[in-house]
């Protein structure tokens, strides 16, 4: 995909949600993904994160940059993210964002976006591309931890690349989320032969997980390695700060451990408690995703090894997210 030719007018065009959920899927974005992330990560600067903690200490403003002057990747993008885990108890999502494209040869404004639903799809499928790599080609039973707007996006991006699922189990701190997010999956219909049940046991449903995805806002451990079956893929989203964490440093030691870029191993609470307790070194940590797509590292080696992917998200994925709805959108109306 090349982009529209630069032109020395542009009005910016505003994405909304819907705009954006009618052109994205799982599927595209994942092969999107994959064709363009070895490339491109060569010519875009991605400075890092900078991440404030606004009015209260669960609360906080990331500010994420990407830019290139690639004429196949014209673009600078910027996303503005807030997450307030506290609005769990008011209905509300905890991570609200919104994503400003600039052309980076003139500087005019491209494109504007709702970027809360890009962030959805982005990190979900970056997960399932990680799990195409890592997780067991034949896995049957995948495991939520956490039911928040993030869950329905990682469980529908791995069935696209794990297709032989039958049995999604969804566990929440407040059962009656999960409860609710399993029926909405149900009605929603268009997956067929899987089954999705709701549970309250942690332990009882990780210890039946081929793979195990976190996606919560926890600062205390939550997926004890002990738990893990041999053969077992564990997907941690959540964390994005060296004070959160989704399991313990077990389950870090049991597993060949791969993060979606190399900020995660200063990032990643997991992670971080693993290195400061000495339970394995950031030399172990095995290689990142485009290591995976490029063959350079391997992923999966055998059925029975447990695997980790851990990803705290990147402004390079965000401006290849951007990149393909804006050029959608962008032809549509020219």
């Amino acid at each position: 995909m090349s982009p529209p030719p630069t032109t020395t007018t542009t009005t910016p065009i505003f994405i909304s949600t819907t705009t954006l959920t009618s052109i994205l899927t799982h599927k595209t974005l994942i092969s999107h993904f994959q064709s363009n992330l070895p490339n491109s990560t060569l010519f875009l600067t991605t400075p890092p994160r900078h991440t404030t903690t606004t009015t209260t200490a669960n609360s906080a403003l990331l500010l994420m940059p990407s830019f290139s002057t690639h004429p196949s990747l014209p673009y600078i993008g910027v996303k503005i993210v807030t997450s307030h885990s506290q609005n769990s108890s008011l209905n509300l999502p905890s991570i609200h964002a919104c994503y400003t494209l600039f052309n980076s040869i003139t500087g005019q404004t491209l494109a504007l976006f709702d970027a809360t639903e890009l962030t959805l799809f982005r990190t979900s499928s970056i997960s399932a591309l990680a799990s195409s790599y890592l997780s067991n080609f034949n896995a049957q039973v995948f495991v939520m931890v956490g039911a928040g707007n993030l869950a329905p996006h990682l469980i529908k991006a791995h069935l696209c690349v794990r297709p032989s699922i039958s049995k999604v189990f969804i566990w929440n701190r407040n059962v009656e989320k999960a409860v609710a997010l399993a029926e909405k999956l149900k009605e929603e219909g268009g997956f067929c032969g899987v089954e999705f049940e709701a549970s309250g046991f942690l332990e009882e449903v990780v210890k039946l997980g081929d793979i195990v995805s976190c996606a919560t806002n926890s600062e205390s451990e939550l997926v004890k390695g002990e738990w893990l079956k041999e053969g077992a893929h564990l997907d941690l989203v959540g964390s994005f700060k060296p004070s959160m964490k989704e399991c313990d440093v077990e389950a870090i030691k049991r597993g060949r451990v791969f993060v979606d870029n190399d900020v995660a191993i200063e990032e990643a609470g997991e992670l971080v408690s693993a290195f400061e307790k000495g339970v394995i070194s950031k030399n172990d940590v095995c290689g990142n995703l485009v290591d995976l797509i490029k063959g350079e590292k391997f992923g999966r080696k055998s059925e029975t090894e447990i695997t980790m992917f851990k990803s705290v998200g990147s402004g390079v994925v965000d401006l290849l997210t951007a990149q393909l709805v804006y050029e959608t959108v962008a032809r549509g109306s020219g």
